[in-house]
């Protein structure tokens, strides 16, 4: 059993404040695992409720207090999964956390952007929300040796941090449970229940942005190449990004004249997910991309360490149209921190423009010997 790095937060936000406590994830990230261990250490009687099961949606989408009463019955927690499957589940929760402030309640969601529409403006002020990634490195590491780490690294960037994927054994059988995965959480969760009309495009969609790790995005050459305006692919990656599949990093600048700030990369939460979409698992050494992978993975990896250690703050990459560039930055208490991702190890001056414009900030080098500073 891998220890959530969230795990603890969410024990203390049940026992201490008077919040419905809500995870969002992609599916099969280990959300019911994570709140059923959980459970097992917190002296309630406890209800846990699949909201995937039509008995017990009709109860908590009722809006009548008394038939929910009768549901929870003496339990002094409700637990329940999967809550974007019942309908009006901001309002009926708004009901039980009003009426009975004695009983804690804790839901998950598998589409951040199914369940955060549903409860924003009935629980506003009522929460206590919490986002659960792919398995992080900086969890793994309460088990493993960096030794092991740096070990299992390769396996990592080939095929993801899915809970399964890490205890599956075997390339092939690997990559099996991988197409399942990005085909069930991709159209059912994203393509699906958003209403998108063109599902075979924003399949494509995907597949380019993958082609296109650590690199500038253009949204008027993706909208050219997809047939659609836009707006439309805006909004189809806007809605990639609110079901966990990939986030958004934008340029730095103080000096828009000298700095690139227009364009966006684009990065996936899991390189499994991203390979099966290039269908490409050969080996590091024999690939063309391993610059963007190792990229994509250090970015991913410490976007999940600054949500689960609440390190505020602005994240960036850097470039300017002279040339010079960095692939991350990070802004935190009015200070610059930039770094270089490297494959192999060499140390590396840090750019002239750098020092020159942002004379305070910092510059560090990230490569196979020294990411476990950076992500864990």
């Amino acid at each position: 059993m891998i220890q959530r790095s969230i795990q603890n937060d969410l024990a203390n936000a049940l026992q201490q404040q008077n919040k419905i406590v809500i995870v969002y994830g992609a599916r099969q990230v280990g959300k019911t695992t994570l709140v059923r261990q959980l459970l097992k250490g917190l002296p309630y009687r406890s209800l846990y409720v699949n909201a995937d099961l039509q008995q017990y949606q009709r109860a908590l989408s009722s809006r009548n207090l008394e038939l929910m009463k009768e549901l929870i019955g003496k339990n002094e927690l409700l637990f329940i999964d999967e809550a974007q499957n019942i309908t009006d589940i901001g309002i009926n929760l708004k009901i039980l956390h009003d009426s009975l402030p004695e009983l804690k309640i804790i839901a998950t969601g598998s589409s951040a952007f199914e369940l955060a529409n549903l409860t924003k403006e009935p629980l506003t002020g009522r929460t206590r929300t919490f986002k659960l990634y792919p398995i992080a490195v900086q969890e793994l590491s309460e088990g493993n040796t960096p030794f092991e780490l740096k070990a299992k690294l390769e396996q990592y960037m080939l095929y993801g941090m899915y809970p399964e994927i890490l205890h599956i054994q075997g390339a092939d059988e690997k990559i099996a449970h991988l197409r399942e995965l990005a085909s069930a959480y991709l159209y059912k969760d994203v393509l699906e229940l958003s209403g998108v009309q063109h599902l075979d495009k924003i399949y494509r969609l995907l597949q380019l942005l993958a082609l296109q790790i650590g690199s500038e995005v253009s949204i008027h050459e993706l909208a050219k190449s997809l047939g659609l305006s836009q707006p439309t692919v805006d909004r189809y990656i806007d809605l990639l990004e609110k079901g966990f599949i990939l986030f958004r990093l934008s340029g730095f600048s103080r000096n828009l004249r000298k700095e690139v700030t227009k364009k966006k990369k684009i990065f996936f939460f899991d390189l499994g997910v991203r390979n099966v979409l290039v269908e490409n698992f050969n080996p590091l050494t024999a690939r063309q991309d391993v610059g963007a992978l190792w990229e994509n993975f250090l970015v991913a990896e410490r976007m999940k360490k600054i949500a689960y250690d609440r390190l505020y703050g602005r994240t960036h990459f850097w470039r300017t149209h002279t040339g010079a560039e960095l692939d991350y930055v990070e802004e935190r208490n009015g200070r610059l921190h930039g770094y270089e991702f490297k494959w192999k190890p060499k140390k590396r001056r840090p750019p002239k423009a750098w020092l020159e414009t942002y004379p305070q900030a910092t510059y560090d080098t990230v490569d196979q010997d020294d990411f476990l500073n950076f992500v864990v």
